[in-house]
């Protein structure tokens, strides 16, 4: 890569895939984990699930930097919420407040969020916020860059009444897929299950990901090869 094109300058961006799918009794969040500079890798494994409160997740594409500032609003106006009527916020106050802020703010951000999660009223939910602060509540949504490669697969494969297993490999190989197709997604596949017993997380190394159509195997790297001991010396 070429220094000069400005690449490293460029804004931290999570070229990302991000999904949410609802099951019997919750949500599972899942997400890939490789933030962009342009075209270098900043952060390979970084964590695009961010928790807002106990019951309640959000998943995290589009600019790096808007995206935690929204979150980091949001969790600060739900802790408000929280102290003043004494009891838990709601999946959708939690997805309204997000909204509010996306929306009122559309001219200068460039993010998307997945809002998930269980509350005693409504059970599980998920809520998509594309660009532009339009808040949609779907029974599974897809966002960033490889969520145009899924679309067909989730119309396939997502049927309503699923168990956690069934949520959750099927998050896990919609991110696997996503990976293999798109440049801008990658690195590890975390998920996040949500539901009355509480939240769990789950992390995935790459190399326990499936492969898919002419993807590679992983090799080792250079400094795998290095570490391993001193080379022999080359005899002439």
């Amino acid at each position: 890569m070429d220094v000069s094109t400005g690449d490293f300058n460029a804004p931290h961006s999570m070229g990302t895939t991000i999904i949410g799918v609802t099951y019997n009794g919750g949500v599972v969040l899942g997400a890939d984990s490789r933030t962009s500079t342009g075209m270098y890798v900043a952060n390979r494994a970084s964590d695009k699930i961010t928790q807002l409160t106990d019951n309640v997740y959000l998943c995290r594409s589009g600019s790096a930097a808007d995206s935690q500032i929204v979150s980091d609003y949001v969790r600060y106006f739900l802790h408000q919420h929280t102290i003043q009527l004494g009891q838990p916020a709601t999946v959708k106050v939690a997805a309204n407040l997000a909204r509010l802020l996306s929306y009122n703010n559309k001219n200068m951000l460039q993010t998307g969020l997945i809002i998930g999660g269980w509350d005693k009223y409504e059970g599980g939910k998920i809520y998509g916020i594309p660009l532009g602060g339009t808040l949609l509540e779907q029974p599974f949504a897809i966002g960033g860059s490889g969520s145009s490669y899924l679309y067909g697969f989730f119309d396939q494969a997502w049927k309503e009444g699923m168990t956690r297993e069934e949520a959750e490999q099927l998050v896990v190989k919609a991110v696997s897929l996503a990976i293999a197709r798109d440049g801008a997604s990658g690195g590890v596949v975390r998920t996040v299950t949500i539901n009355s017993e509480g939240v769990t997380r789950n992390f995935y190394p790459s190399d326990k990901l499936s492969l898919w159509h002419e993807e590679l195997e992983p090799q080792n790297s250079l400094l795998d090869i290095l570490s391993t001991g001193s080379p022999e010396p080359m005899v002439s």
